[in-house]
């Protein structure tokens, strides 16, 4: 770990302010990049408050919006985000096979078009950095424009949270390890 987190205790006012808002949330505890994020106490604020949107209240299931994580995760080969939405993924009913495909870099087939919709798109703005045209029409239709702005916001929300974690090297919890390599 590259810095040194700080407890309720050592915070300042506005630090301890934004930390107590992430525990009153729907998580009940600190994301923990935001722990990262609390050097800027005002970016740790919105970005944290961004995260239990898109986290929460998509339009998508956790069983579909994990898709867009573990494929934005496997992307930056985010240990600790693997590690934590992969469960997430496992309890909100994902199969275990698509997470072991997106694990191994293979393309996943999926029952729900939503779902092969979301993959597609996801790994597309990873490693095409857009969107084509057609992939774009088609997947308005399946997802709507809503449903679209939203796997955008959590593929670049994750991709911040994936950077975090990475550059401050974020450990995983003692006694486990991580599945990617």
């Amino acid at each position: 770990m590259r810095l040194k987190l700080l407890s309720p205790g050592e915070m300042s006012a506005e630090q301890k302010e934004t930390y107590d808002e992430s525990i009153a949330g729907k998580r009940g505890a600190p994301p923990a990049p935001m722990m990262a994020w609390l050097n800027s106490p005002e970016m740790a604020r919105h970005a944290t408050r961004l995260g239990g949107v898109l986290r929460f209240d998509t339009m998508f299931p956790a069983k579909l919006s994990e898709i867009a994580i573990l494929v934005t995760a496997r992307h930056w080969t985010s240990h600790y985000e693997w590690f934590a939405h992969k469960r997430l993924a496992l309890k909100g009913g994902m199969d275990p096979g698509i997470i072991e495909d997106i694990r191994h870099r293979r393309t996943p087939r999926f029952d729900d078009p939503k779902g092969q919709m979301i993959y597609d798109v996801a790994r597309s703005l990873h490693e095409g950095h857009g969107l084509t045209q057609g992939l774009y029409d088609e997947a308005v239709k399946v997802l709507s424009e809503r449903g679209l702005v939203e796997v955008v916001g959590l593929c670049g929300y994750y991709t911040m949270v994936s950077m975090t974690l990475n550059t401050f090297e974020f450990g995983l919890p003692e006694g486990e390890v991580s599945d990617l390599a």
